[in-house]
């Protein structure tokens, strides 16, 4: 569409038809982002104005950001939804909790900043039922930093509502603001077009060569044209820029022209130099608060002179006609009248009504150290942190250390910045604070704290084995002063050793482990983290038998553990991770492995914690891999990368790997390899590296390349990780063995012998089995496999049912026992092709070939599979959760669900959601397989049963 400009808006055509495009389709019901990017006075604000003036029969809700030390958490998006406040009470509960907390309408726990952006996208979502929506952000950079995130998130989850947004963000402030969304960069307007601006302004006729050269030395950039000309003829201009303008001809346009709008300030009287003072100095711009302030300093409101020189609009209120004017008002003034304005700001502002902002100013104003300057930004910071504010909570108590007199107070207050800082994304502030923390005297307790907090800056940074040290160190400290802290910080420094790679060796785990078995740590105040701690310990230190007794008793804790507080709850979700690596990899539990995960994404899910989430879905997704539902597995991965992506984390490798590799997909798994193997040198994680040998060992094996299967999972072998080396030693022997390497084989059987015999779990018992079958002959071998078969079947591990009856097949027919043979293959062969692992699947078609048996070949996916977000939607809806409720477990609005639905309905040739449980039964899924069976519930694979009392997360 060709955009008809306003006169405002010479040279945008190309812009304009952006703007205009977007609204066409929120119009049509599609949802829209759009970031302009562009430096100062380039006329982003002007095309966010082009966009409300076009925005008919469209419901417009704006926010603009304002250059503020101050942070108050979530002040703009207060601002955006004020007008759909009074729909609050209708959103989901958990919801509107959250939203009615971080807007302070409500006391209670710290709002999770992802499930306050959900209550947004529902809250907009909502309000386009009646109108389409558009929402319009100018100078976004400098919004609060978790409105900043909230909005981002939101923009990021919109697919199928009738709601735009439009971001205007100015360069290069902020560059790291709204990356990866869709954005048009704004330049400098073209000669022709700046010509055209510039003749419309200046009086008279211009010559080309002085047009000319003006232009050129604007850069094409609107603002400085029309203020840089402002109130000069043609013939003046003729004759070059007066003294007062060439003077600031130096620097990039926007330093140009804020040396311009200070320099128009000298001529103003005093009294309106000072009131653009107070309102410069308060960024809300509240009226009622500018003319107090006034008054206290006895000044006459008179902006007058100010409008004359173009540096403020009035209408009723003042606002300043561009953010360089407000900064160039700031920074002109000097230091101590500065102070002189916040003073006033603070005494009038309303202590019960707004005490932060009220302590702020109070703090601008000290001169030197002031004790109850200081407690009232502590005071303040503590409010912001139960708003769910910590970027916010973290520059109160910066500034609150800054005026504390008091050295002791200091420090921990800084201390606590530090924390904060670190918690809210922004390490080096972190490390810029706790080194000033470190020059204050500190107790026992407080050096404790700063020697974590520089020990998990440098594990965020890089997952080497360096933090674990640090975090040693601190666990003592915080065991000699008597705290809690110390048993949950030694649980740290295993898991950080852990993730680095490394059980031997003095940075090692065992080494950790051996320390806070020695430590004579006090409890924690958790029982499930404290016998946690004491089985992976005992583990690592004395072998895993000595461990299994504690970590069962852990199990029984972590699963049924009542949770009171959202804190309690994000413990719980940080604690589990450790629990899981122990109960997969040394107690073989695919049982406990279910338990914790399911019960993980539903905490997750329950308080909106959407940092924990992805994580909970990859360890829920590869509990179905190792069931045999691969289909559920990729739906799992795929809301983790989805959520992953829209909150602005990377994305999950190591469930993608395995699901590549037992589908026996080569080139994706080694697409997915490098890029994981380049993540982990970059980030030090080197647990990975050690479990890129056991996947590319199952696929390996998968596709028969068994020489390469033995290279790569012998790597496991000797990689010296905490995990994964049990299950690359299975894949090492089926390997060796293939290759002739019998001595390798028998040396890798009886380390995993060693490493499964003290559990009772039907997966340890059904790989020693079967790796011993693998080595042995005749009727041993035959026993072997049978029992192998039953040991993995009581254990639900379904993938090795399948490849045990493929082994067992295998060996049948060598040993020319063909018809038990044909049996063997064929369940193995039908299991694993519904999974859809390609390769094995492929393996066992060969072998039932050999036979004598023909193989129907598969029937290629259907174009109309489901998707794996339409297939979860699908099978909920189908089980009978409302759009709302749908939206509220997989963090989308009911409007996307819908959508989402009505695809389904057309790929299942439906036209409603009572057809859905009958359609699901034999509908190809994202995996193009059929499903089979009588309801939506999708059954297990054959030889598969779930352990007792178990069940995947819905």
């Amino acid at each position: 569409m060709i955009a008809s400009t306003l006169p405002d808006l010479v040279g945008r055509y190309r812009e304009c038809a952006v703007l205009d495009e977007l609204l066409v389709a929120v119009r049509a019901g599609g949802s829209r982002v759009r970031v302009f990017r562009g430096e100062a006075g380039i006329g982003k604000s002007v095309l966010l104005e082009y966009a409300v003036a076009r925005a008919s029969q469209l419901t417009v809700t704006r926010a603009q950001g304002v250059e503020a030390d101050m942070e108050l958490p979530y002040a703009s998006l207060h601002q955006l939804c004020a007008p759909f406040l009074n729909e609050v009470d209708a959103l989901p509960g958990p919801q509107r909790d959250a939203l009615r907390v971080a807007f302070g309408m409500a006391a209670g726990d710290p709002p999770d900043r992802f499930l306050v952006g959900l209550a947004v996208l529902t809250l907009l979502t909502r309000a386009s039922e009646n109108r389409p929506v558009l929402v319009v952000v100018d100078d976004a950079q400098w919004l609060d930093q978790v409105s900043l995130q909230t909005l981002e998130f939101v923009a990021r989850r919109l697919l199928a509502e009738a709601v735009a947004m439009v971001f205007a963000v100015r360069d290069p402030e902020g560059g790291d603001a709204l990356t990866d969304l869709p954005e048009t960069r704004i330049g400098g307007l073209d000669a022709a077009s700046a010509a055209q601006l510039l003749e419309a302004t200046v009086s008279g006729r211009l010559d080309r060569q002085v047009r000319d050269r003006f232009v050129a030395e604007m850069h094409g950039n609107p603002l400085a044209l029309l203020e840089f000309s402002r109130g000069r003829t043609a013939a003046e201009l003729a004759y070059g820029l007066d003294s007062s303008v060439s003077a600031h001809a130096q620097g990039t346009v926007s330093s140009r022209l804020e040396r311009d709008f200070a320099a128009r300030l000298g001529s103003l009287p005093r009294s309106t130099r000072t009131l653009l003072l107070i309102a410069a100095a308060e960024p809300v711009g509240d009226a009622g608060l500018l003319m107090r302030a006034a008054a206290s300093l006895d000044i006459t409101a008179d902006v007058t002179p100010a409008r004359t020189a173009g540096l403020i609009d009035f209408h009723g209120f003042l606002r300043f006609r561009h953010p360089l004017v407000r900064s160039a008002v700031y920074h002109q003034a000097g230091v101590e009248e500065r102070r002189e304005v916040h003073r006033a700001l603070a005494t009038a502002t309303d202590p019960e009504l707004d005490p932060d902002r009220r302590a702020w100013h109070a703090a601008q104003a000290a001169s030197g150290p002031d004790e109850d300057v200081a407690a009232g930004l502590e005071r303040a910071a503590d409010r912001a942190r139960q708003r769910g504010g910590i970027a916010a909570e973290a520059v109160l108590l910066e500034r609150a250390a800054q005026v504390t007199p008091d050295a002791w107070l200091r420090g921990r207050r800084a201390v606590a910045a530090a924390e904060a800082h670190f918690s809210a994304a922004s390490p080096d502030r972190a490390t810029e604070q706790a080194t000033l923390a470190e020059l204050c005297p500190l107790d026992s307790l407080d050096r404790a704290r700063l020697t974590r907090l520089r020990a998990r800056i440098l594990f965020a940074r890089s997952r080497s084995d360096e933090a674990a040290p640090l975090l040693l160190e601190a666990a003592a400290q915080f065991t000699a002063a008597g705290s809690p802290l110390a048993r949950e910080t030694y649980l740290e420094a295993i898991s950080a050793t852990i993730f680095a790679g490394r059980v031997h060796g003095p940075t090692g785990a065992r080494a950790a482990a051996a320390a806070a078995r020695a430590s004579g740590a006090p409890p924690s105040g958790s029982k499930a983290a404290d016998l946690l701690l004491d089985g992976v310990a005992a583990i690592l230190t004395e072998g895993y038998e000595a461990g299994l007794e504690a970590l069962r008793g852990a199990l029984d804790l972590l699963a049924q553990e009542e949770l009171r507080t959202r804190e309690a709850t994000m413990r719980w979700l940080l604690l589990v991770p450790v629990a899981l690596e122990a109960f997969i990899h040394y107690a073989w539990d695919l049982h406990a492995w279910d338990t914790l995960a399911t019960r993980a994404v539903r905490l997750a899910r329950d308080i909106g914690a959407l940092g924990a989430l992805p994580p909970a879905l990859i360890y829920a997704g590869g509990v179905h891999i190792h069931y045999g539902d691969f289909a559920e597995a990729a739906r799992m991965i795929d809301e983790a990368d989805a959520i992953a992506a829209a909150t602005g984390h990377a994305p999950h490798k190591y469930a993608s790997l395995v699901l590549a590799a037992w589908r026996g997909d080569a080139d994706a798994a080694s697409h997915i390899v490098d890029s994981a193997r380049a993540s982990a040198v970059q980030r030090g994680e080197v647990s990975l590296l050690g479990a890129m040998g056991y996947i590319q060992g199952v696929l390996f094996n998968g596709l028969a390349r068994y020489d390469e299967a033995l290279v790569a999972s012998r790597s496991a072998i000797d990689h010296d990780g905490f995990n994964f080396t049990g299950l690359a030693l299975v894949e090492h022997i089926e390997a060796a063995t293939r290759c002739g390497r019998l001595d390798q084989a028998r040396t890798s059987l009886a380390r995993l012998l060693d490493l499964t015999r003290a559990t009772d779990s039907g997966w340890a018992a059904g790989a020693a089995s079967r790796s011993r079958a693998l080595l042995a002959e005749g009727d041993e071998a035959d026993g072997l496999y049978s029992t192998a078969i039953e040991e993995f079947g009581r254990g639900g591990v379904a993938v090795e049912v399948a490849r045990t009856h493929l082994l067992y097949g295998e060996w049948l027919r060598r040993n020319r026992r063909r018809a038990l043979a044909r049996d063997h293959l064929r369940v193995a062969h039908d299991m694993f092709d519904g999974m859809r692992a390609d390769a094995f699947a492929e393996r066992a078609r060969r072998e039932l070939t050999a036979t004598g048996e023909h193989v129907r070949t598969r029937v290629a996916p259907s174009a109309g599979a489901l998707t794996p977000q339409e297939s979860q939607i699908a099978y909920l809806a189908a089980d009978g959760m409302t759009n709302a409720r749908i939206g509220a477990e997989l963090f989308i609005s009911p409007h996307t669900v819908e959508w989402h639905l009505r695809k389904v309905y057309t790929k299942l040739g439906i036209n409603s959601r009572r057809a859905l449980p009958d359609a699901l039964a034999g509908a190809p899924g994202a995996d193009g397989r059929e499903r089979h069976g009588g309801g939506a519930r999708r059954e297990r694979p054959k030889g598969s049963p779930r352990p007792a009392g178990t069940s995947g997360p819905r």
